[in-house]
């Protein structure tokens, strides 16, 4: 077997069908299979697969049990020789599995490697990313990514052949399944965010090369698999802090912490002003003002 695509889902049934008829649409001349990883969905996703595509292996969780722990369900029984890791808001174009695939039979060091991500429009999506250290909480990356582009690489940027990154972003990645075995799964204490960039940084410190290719073009409507609101921007936070405690010495992790935590007041402060600039009258400022306050009030909380 070439290829398992592998799609984690919850409540996204319509994202879902366009996902999938996007896999079997467009991957041609390779063996593949697709497994779907369901995290106890109650909007009719699981049924309909089972009427629309009775080919998807399913794997049916009774518990939203999280995106990392739920791809490593389906590392367990895949049979392919590569992992196709897609979000269910992501679709493909013709041919960007395969300019993909034959980039990592290409590229024996190459152990991970992500393509160009669209928005509905057509434009580029950011689809690299750095690992975040201290600095990069300090610093404005996209003046960074203007500035020095070839070391902070960026969708302000297109290239047209293939680069080596830190890392990819994770709504279409293919991962050789040797290195999966190499350096183990996901880190389920990942919940959803930055489990990718953890898994990436793990498989470079291994050995293993990761690459941005962006002739394979892909569809991301950003967001939609996760959903908006206070819960995402949770699980982000909490996500942003493992992954500093998990990298960096306590110290330094705490110190990130702080950053982190100032920039959120700093964010809140400047929305804030713009609202009463405006009269309150920008519902866009509104919301994401709104969104801050309850983000400085959970932290305040103690994160619970």
């Amino acid at each position: 077997m070439d290829l398992s695509v592998i799609i984690v889902n919850w409540n996204t049934e319509e994202l879902l069908r366009g996902c999938l008829r996007s896999v079997y649409g467009t991957i041609e001349g390779l063996d593949f299979e697709v497994i779907v990883v369901d995290n106890a969905s109650s909007d009719g996703s699981v049924a309909m697969l089972k009427v629309e595509f009775p080919q998807v292996r399913r794997i049916e969780n009774y518990e939203n049990r999280g995106f990392a722990a739920a791809n490593n369900q389906a590392f367990r029984v895949m049979t392919g020789r590569y992992a196709l890791l897609l979000n269910s808001d992501a679709v493909l174009t013709a041919g960007a599995v395969r300019e993909l695939f034959s980039f990592m039979e290409e590229h024996p060091e190459a152990v991970m490697a992500g393509g160009q991500l669209l928005n509905a429009d057509g434009s580029r999506q950011n689809s690299i990313a750095r690992f975040p250290t201290i600095p990069s909480l300090l610093l404005n990356m996209p003046l960074l990514e203007t500035l020095f582009p070839d070391r902070y690489p960026g969708k302000r940027r297109e290239y047209r052949h293939p680069i080596e990154v830190d890392s990819c972003i994770g709504a279409c990645l293919i991962v050789r399944k040797s290195a999966i075995d190499g350096v183990g799964g996901l880190d389920e204490r990942y919940f959803f965010f930055f489990e990718e960039t953890d898994w990436a940084r793990t498989m470079k410190r291994a050995g293993g090369k990761i690459y941005h290719v962006p002739a394979a073009r892909i569809y991301h409507l950003q967001g939609q698999s996760v959903g908006p609101g206070i819960r995402s921007r949770m699980h982000f936070y909490r996500s942003r802090y493992l992954y500093f405690m998990k990298w960096e010495s306590p110290a330094r992790s705490f110190l990130a912490a702080v950053l982190i935590v100032l920039r959120l007041v700093v964010n809140w402060v400047l929305t804030g002003a713009g609202v009463l600039l405006t009269l309150g009258l920008n519902a866009g400022l509104r919301e994401k003002w709104k969104l801050y306050s309850q983000l400085i009030v959970w932290h305040l909380r103690g994160c619970p």
